[in-house]
């Protein structure tokens, strides 16, 4: 018997140290599974690939923004968005924004265990 498989939703964080330029290095995936009450994130930041695209870029900075991000997506979220179902927080995270972290676009997908999606596509889509 196959086991039962979930929609799921996910977008890439990417990193646009110039943002004048469009050069972006991926840094992060956002996951989402409305069925399985979960939302979930990774994120690595490749230094050197950052220091390729823009050496004045400022990786301390960045990787605490990051950070920040996947924080909305735990349990242990505080504050306003504490208050913030997930789904709003995924639809939160995953707007457009024109700052030097910027998710991609959402996309789809059906998964037995979105917590092992989430480490899949880290590995699939961010880490070298």
């Amino acid at each position: 018997m196959t086991e039962q498989r979930y929609p799921f939703e996910y977008a890439v964080l990417r990193v646009i140290p110039r943002v004048e330029r469009g050069e972006s290095i991926n840094a992060g995936v956002l996951v989402y599974c409305h069925r399985l009450g979960y939302l979930g994130s990774r994120v690595h930041l490749d230094q050197d690939r950052l220091r390729a695209l823009d050496p004045t870029a400022d990786p301390v900075a960045i990787s605490s923004v990051l950070r920040s991000l996947a924080g909305v997506c735990s349990d242990a979220a505080v504050g306003p968005t504490a208050e913030q179902s997930i789904g709003q927080r995924f639809r939160q995270l995953t707007a457009p924004k024109s700052t030097v972290i910027q998710p991609g676009p959402v996309h789809t997908g059906l998964t037995t265990d979105p917590a092992a999606e989430t480490e899949r596509l880290l590995r699939l889509l961010v880490l070298p």
